[in-house]
């Protein structure tokens, strides 16, 4: 069962964004990594104060097969610098893992098959 780390915004720390629909749409996404037999575990910080000793202490607590940077870091050009750190992180303490990106919470688990598949494909070519 490959292992898959999502790392997002806290559903109550966004502006803008009713924690409940936020909230119901990770838990959509969780529904569907049970569906696809991975399981999920979740990295979530405040959008106010993103900490990525957070980030650091969630890629240190295990080995994952797939780590999911959500839109919510990676599309506002204002937390670029976020982005930055937070894939150099994966990059650096889960060299092994696959990266993905999704388009939302409800999408992880499809772009973390995605990753996977490809990351199957490029091993058994080199």
């Amino acid at each position: 069962m490959p292992h898959v780390l999502l790392i997002g915004f806290a559903p109550g720390s966004i502006p803008g964004f009713e924690p409940g629909a936020v909230a119901a749409s990770l838990d959509a996404g969780s529904e569907r990594f049970a569906e696809l037999g991975m399981a999920e575990d979740r990295c979530l910080l405040d959008f106010a104060r993103p900490d990525t000793g957070t980030v650091l202490k969630c890629l240190q607590d295990k080995q994952y097969d797939c780590v999911v940077v959500g839109g919510g870091i990676r599309k506002p050009a204002e937390m670029l610098d976020l982005f930055q750190a937070v894939v150099n992180l994966v990059h650096w303490h889960q060299p092994q893992a696959a990266i993905a990106f999704n388009s939302g919470p409800t999408d992880s688990a499809d772009w973390a098959r995605r990753a996977l598949e490809q990351k199957a494909v490029t091993h058994k070519v080199g």
